[in-house]
């Protein structure tokens, strides 16, 4: 199978937010449309920390990272949060989630940003499995407070 990645742009947007609801079906989440209009108006401002790259087969867009990054207390640099991960149902398997996290973490070590991080539910353990094979958990737990 040949598949590309390269940066999301508005010529993907219909199939963006294919992938987007699909996405959302599999965690079981309903976002008002405000809020994915809010997303894509984000991924496509080039002031904006939030970016993603998309996988494509031939042209189909099949799978997506969403990723920003910012300042950390932790290190003297930058850090880059993996916030949301997808590859379609029907290219799952085929190492697209790898190559997309591959291919963020080859931009990330360009710009001189220290550290990749990302969450997952505990129940998706197809997921895990392929993020235990990059590192261990680090055993932290996420608390989320709606404001």
């Amino acid at each position: 199978m040949t598949f590309a990645i390269t940066d999301l742009t508005s010529a993907h947007q219909d199939a963006f937010l294919d992938l987007w609801a699909r996405y959302l079906r599999f965690y079981d989440v309903t976002l008002v449309r405000a809020v994915t209009d809010a997303t894509w108006a984000r991924l496509m401002d080039p002031a904006s920390p939030m970016k993603a790259r998309i996988a494509l087969i031939g042209d189909q867009p099949v799978g997506f990272a969403i990723h920003l990054h910012h300042p950390s207390t932790w290190v003297a640099g930058d850090d880059c949060y993996l916030e949301d991960l997808f590859v379609s149902d029907a290219a799952r398997g085929q190492g697209l989630g790898r190559a997309l996290i591959d291919d963020l973490a080859i931009i990330a070590r360009a710009k001189g940003w220290h550290r990749l991080y990302w969450h997952t539910d505990e129940s998706n353990t197809r997921a895990r499995a392929l993020y235990d094979s990059y590192v261990p958990s680090d055993g932290h737990i996420r608390y989320r407070m709606r404001l």
